[in-house]
């Protein structure tokens, strides 16, 4: 079967069957490797994607349903070369320790900032609540989240007092 979607801003069409994950097709057909398997059950969250705009664990969608759809990968994120704010407060605050489960925790925080850009801490695991860290205790996941809230935040007035 033959499938058309928009991955990471691109139009794409790409030969698929009904027994493939999205999560196999973008790592083994596509060679986008940032999304990763975890637990492969829908537990762990480190397989998040953005499919139109939500975060999504991608080893529960079947490949064939994202036909006409638009997915993001920890991959789009960036434009230009330049890190998504996101990815630059993880990076910056070491919210990172082995980095697999990061990915994730990077695309679900974009999906969570999107639709509440100045959450309390206890919206923030709230909104985080379907990605697990093995490595941390969390505290400095929560700190790159706040601090790409307010970066995001000062993007967008900076861009509305022109």
């Amino acid at each position: 079967m033959k499938i058309h979607f928009r991955l990471n801003g691109e139009p794409i069409a790409c030969e698929t069957d009904g027994s493939v994950r999205l999560l196999d097709l973008l790592r083994e057909d596509l060679h986008l490797t940032g999304t990763k398997e975890g637990c492969g059950e829908g537990e762990c969250g480190a397989c998040t994607i953005l499919l139109d705009g939500k975060a999504v664990n991608s080893c529960l969608v079947p490949a064939p349903s994202v036909d006409g759809r638009d997915v993001v990968t920890v991959e789009g994120l960036s434009r230009g070369g330049e890190l998504h704010p996101v990815q630059r407060a993880f990076a910056e605050t070491g919210a990172v320790q082995c980095g697999f489960c990061t990915p994730g925790f990077i695309v679900a925080t974009v999906a969570l900032l999107s639709e509440n850009p100045d959450p309390s801490d206890e919206e923030i695991r709230a909104g985080l609540e379907g990605n697990l860290c093995r490595c941390t205790g969390y505290a400095k996941i929560i700190e790159a989240v706040r601090k790409a809230a307010a970066w995001m935040q000062a993007e967008d007035e900076s861009r509305r007092s022109y």
